[in-house]
């Protein structure tokens, strides 16, 4: 009887160690489909009052069916959508940030190169991972280091002086 239930138990154990728990943070695909989070639906259609008055269609151009996640994020956080930064430059109301943020210079090839750093990191700190009886969670593996802990920062910040907005609480 006690070796049936040792055998259960060791059997339930071997498959919760199988569980697929961690996949979001997980850094390789494992499918070769589109990343689904990448499709946003369209908004719904709505027959305008006069056709007449709808702009002409440009090709490669928005459409009044697209949606607009930040403008609508903005909007309900309390923003003003029409605050935004445009597609096509910088307000003139963050001039002065940008002009300071980019004082040494500007690299066109910056989110290659951070890409190319990224995966010579993640490959440096996996080089004997390969070797696990479980699964584990990479992602968390490779950046344990470098993870911030919001409550400890917010308190050190908070105890220099500084007014700091509130955070979630501490789990």
């Amino acid at each position: 009887m006690r070796l049936s239930r040792a055998v259960i138990l060791l059997a339930i154990v071997t498959l919760a160690g199988c569980s697929n728990s961690g996949r979001l943070h997980d850094l390789r695909s494992f499918t070769g489909g589109p990343d689904e989070f990448m499709i946003v639906p369209g908004k719904e259609l709505v027959i305008p009052g006069s056709y007449s008055d709808l702009p002409q269609p440009t090709p490669g151009g928005s459409n009044r069916t697209d949606q607009t996640p930040k403008a609508d994020a903005v909007a309900a956080l309390g923003g003003k959508p029409s605050s935004l930064v445009p597609t096509n430059g910088v307000p003139s109301s963050d001039s002065a940030l940008v002009n300071h943020v980019s004082r040494n210079g500007i690299s066109p090839t910056i989110r290659d190169d951070l890409a190319e750093e990224d995966a010579a990191f993640r490959k440096r700190q996996a080089r004997f991972t390969n070797i696990r009886l479980v699964r584990v969670d990479r992602y968390n593996q490779a950046y344990r280091r470098l993870r911030l802990d919001a409550q400890k920062e917010a308190a050190r910040w908070r105890s220099v002086g500084v007014p700091t907005p509130t955070s979630p609480p501490a789990r």
